[in-house]
């Protein structure tokens, strides 16, 4: 175990692997994670996928065997990705047996249905009657239309991993939609210390879109709030989540078992090559977080990553200020959550359709 990663963890950071592939499993590599690098939880999405069956013979085998049942291909991607996250699972399980809240292993619903409320609420359903596993998290789009089914999946005892949030107020609504799902499962008699979930507020993509309009306003001060507004951002969104646990609407559900959804630090790979590259975890210190990270970002880390204390609490004044100078320069904020989530959901289906043509090939060289 590195130094700097136990460091991180010793903090409060659990830190999740944002890949996984049936190399990673077999291998033994994933399971070397967990004992040498701190890693307390895993987290998937349909590239992931498509990378690792198309450079992996060791899902030839099954491919084959579904081919030969007649399985169409949306039945082929579900089966062997869902047995990629029971088998992770079982790898993390003794964390998850030694944790109120880590050893999680994600897997999202299928992306064209990220504007389809009951859509979204049977592929959560499917995946967790498959996956079977109670330290899997099924992964939800806080699109408008994700939020009810956020409420139902809690509601049903489904944990859930919500993903694409860019904006503190739709994070506020996604709270909500937590709680209301926990009161809800509370009512019907369900226990509710077996339902987990995260909020994953997304990081880097904030400054990329942010950074690209600053350039063009060009301006000495505009250039100078280059890499600011993805931090100032997330420490936003920390303060609200500080501001629910303080609530008594939560209060009453943590005294009958509740775990908090924790903020999930996600796309935190830095984009800028001028940006120090493990900024977006060296800055994001908090205790009650978890850090999702590519294995690049967490070897970055472990070679030369900085625990410097808390970098997230008490700061909300200071990155309100951050947001009131990109106002002033000409920055729409607003404009700007509205295009990252739109880019989010387009790039959330196209990565289920990469990963659809990935299965296919391999479907049609099983066949040959």
């Amino acid at each position: 175990m590195t130094d700097r990663l136990k460091a991180l963890a010793d903090a409060g950071v659990s830190i999740w692997l944002d890949d996984l592939s049936r190399e990673r499993i077999e291998s033994g590599n994933l399971a070397e994670l967990v004992q040498e690098k701190s890693v307390v939880g895993v987290t998937t999405n349909p590239t992931i996928f498509a990378g690792a069956i198309a450079n992996g013979e060791r899902y030839d085998e099954q491919v084959r065997a579904l081919v030969e049942q007649g399985e169409p291909v949306d039945r082929v991607v579900f089966e062997l990705t869902t047995e990629d996250v029971r088998n992770a699972c079982d790898i993390l399980a003794p964390v998850a047996d030694g944790s109120s809240s880590d050893g999680r292993v994600s897997i999202e619903v299928e992306p064209d249905l990220a504007n389809d409320t009951a859509g979204t609420i049977a592929s959560a359903q499917a995946l967790w009657k498959a996956v079977d596993r109670r330290n899997a998290l099924i992964k939800i789009p806080a699109t408008l239309e994700g939020l009810p089914a956020i409420t139902s999946a809690i509601a049903q005892g489904i944990s859930v991993n919500v993903t694409l949030i860019f904006s503190t107020d739709r994070y506020r609504a996604v709270m909500d939609a937590y709680l209301t799902g926990l009161e809800q499962a509370r009512d019907s008699g369900l226990e509710l210390d077996r339902i987990q979930s995260v909020a994953s507020f997304f990081v880097s993509r904030v400054d990329g879109e942010v950074d690209k309009r600053l350039e063009a306003i060009g301006t000495d001060e505009a250039l100078g709030l280059r890499g600011k507004a993805a931090l100032a951002n997330a420490r936003l969104a920390y303060a609200a989540f500080d501001e629910v646990c303080a609530s008594d609407r939560w209060q009453q559900l943590a005294d009958v078992g509740a775990h908090r959804q924790r903020p999930l630090w996600a796309s935190t790979g830095v984009k800028n090559p001028d940006y120090p590259d493990t900024l977006y975890v060296t800055d994001l210190v908090v205790a009650d977080t978890v850090n999702t990270m590519p294995e690049k970002t967490m070897d970055a880390f472990a070679d030369h990553g900085e625990v410097t204390g808390d970098t997230v609490s008490g700061r909300g004044a200071e990155a309100q200020e951050v947001f009131d100078r990109l106002a002033a320069v000409g920055i729409d904020f607003a404009d700007v959550l509205l295009v990252l989530e739109t880019e989010g959901v387009d790039k959330f289906k196209k990565s289920w359709t990469e990963l659809v043509e990935t299965v296919s090939r391999q479907m049609e060289e099983a066949k040959a």
